[in-house]
């Protein structure tokens, strides 16, 4: 079968054929052409293009113009002169007075340099920090309170400040200490009497119980005054027993102090002691007075719950010069809500009547209840709480 003609493969390298020459001639001949009318054309599109936009720079891309005015600057408005506070020293006595809250009685005639405070309103008031290394030395059971090198005693130092006057003012008819007892062991009820109860009434720990320390701890922090109550023998012991640190009145003397040592290491910060029952041991002189002793050497003081009539430890303790009082009235010895406002009563009675009553309550929930309702409206009614440490170092 013949092949094709096919110019590549007929043709050798190199030579031109007839037809390739045809071509290229006319290759030659129609470039020139279409390049002068694609030169034409485009020509054309120009000048349509610059009568249509005319001498535009932005070539028809949208503007807009604004127009800019400059003007003098706006002298700015002073603000409004604040007066400055007055020096301190032109103010008078009555004007500072105002503005701090601060009472002043000042004698008819005397000026301000002549004047005495009787009250700062402010914060709640601040305990001492206990334990006082003055204050303590170490014991066998831990550390033990004792009277300081210039003679202070935790009676003093512990103590809670006492307020002069009535916080909204007034004339005071009259004062009542009361001290809140058997805390430390129902953590429930410690905790209410500490965060219900007035800082100023005073309340006093029963030794017994792991939280003991931080309880009574706790309690000054808030303010209240503490006291340790020392186990001391009842007449039905042992079938009343209140404990085994129990001071016992047919025990040594030095028995007696060692299981005292044991207690009052237990609570720091405390201004005294008081009884835990011991309706027996405080009827017996020759056990209570060393016990006493020991106590007031230690710069403390006793307060005795007045739950026992037979009790001697008033008389022993002024007899030794021990710092001592005992409460009048037993505020919960019924315990039930009637009798207990009817006590409460009372002891509001007794302090118009003779200026300052001590009164002593347990630490139920009842008596807590109580004694919180009570207290909120009392200096209203002209009665100032003061703590039970005023009570023992007068010797009430």
């Amino acid at each position: 079968m013949p092949l094709a003609s096919d110019t590549i493969l007929t043709r050798p390298l190199g030579l031109r054929d007839e037809a390739t020459a045809r071509v290229e001639h006319w290759r030659a001949v129609l470039r020139p052409k279409a390049l002068a009318a694609f030169a034409l054309g485009a020509g054309a599109l120009g000048l349509a293009a610059f009568l249509v936009l005319g001498d535009d720079p932005l070539a028809g891309e949208p503007y807009a113009v604004a127009a800019i005015e400059v003007r003098a600057p706006v002298a700015p408005v002073p603000e409004p002169a604040v007066p400055a506070p007055p020096d301190p020293a032109s103010r008078s006595a009555v004007e500072v007075e105002r503005a701090s809250g601060v009472a002043v009685n000042r004698p008819d005639g005397t000026s301000a340099p002549d004047s005495v405070v009787i009250r700062v309103p402010g914060g709640p008031i601040r305990l001492n920090p206990a334990p006082d290394p003055r204050l303590a030395e170490r014991g066998r059971y831990g550390p033990l309170p004792k009277v300081g090198p210039d003679g202070a005693r935790p009676l003093d130092v512990y103590a809670r400040p006492e307020a002069a006057g009535l916080e909204r003012g007034g004339a005071v008819a009259g004062r009542i200490a009361l001290v809140v007892s058997g805390l430390g062991i129902g953590q429930a009820a410690t905790q209410d009497a500490i965060q219900r109860l007035p800082p100023a009434v005073s309340l006093a720990f029963a030794p017994y119980g792991a939280d003991v320390p931080r309880s009574a701890a706790r309690a000054r922090e808030a303010g209240h005054e503490v006291l340790v109550q020392v186990p001391m023998e009842p007449f039905d012991y042992p079938d009343n027993d209140p404990g085994p640190q129990t001071l016992l009145a047919g025990a040594k003397p030095a028995e007696n102090l060692d299981r005292l040592a044991f207690v009052l290491a237990r609570v720091q910060g405390a201004v005294g002691v008081m009884n835990f029952m011991g309706a027996r041991l405080t009827g017996e002189a020759s056990a209570l007075e060393p016990v006493l002793r020991e106590v007031g050497g230690r710069g403390l003081g006793f307060l005795d719950d007045g739950t026992s009539p037979r009790s001697l430890a008033r008389d022993l303790a002024r007899k030794a010069k021990v710092p001592a009082a005992r409460a009048e009235i037993v505020v919960d010895a019924v315990p039930r809500p009637d009798a207990i406002d009817r006590e409460l009563a009372r002891l509001e009675e007794a302090a118009r009547k003779s200026g300052f009553v001590l009164g002593s309550a347990t630490g139920q929930p009842l008596s807590i209840d109580r004694i919180a309702r009570w207290a909120r409206d009392l200096e209203s009614r002209g009665i100032l709480l003061v703590p039970a440490s005023r009570a023992m170092r007068s010797g009430t």
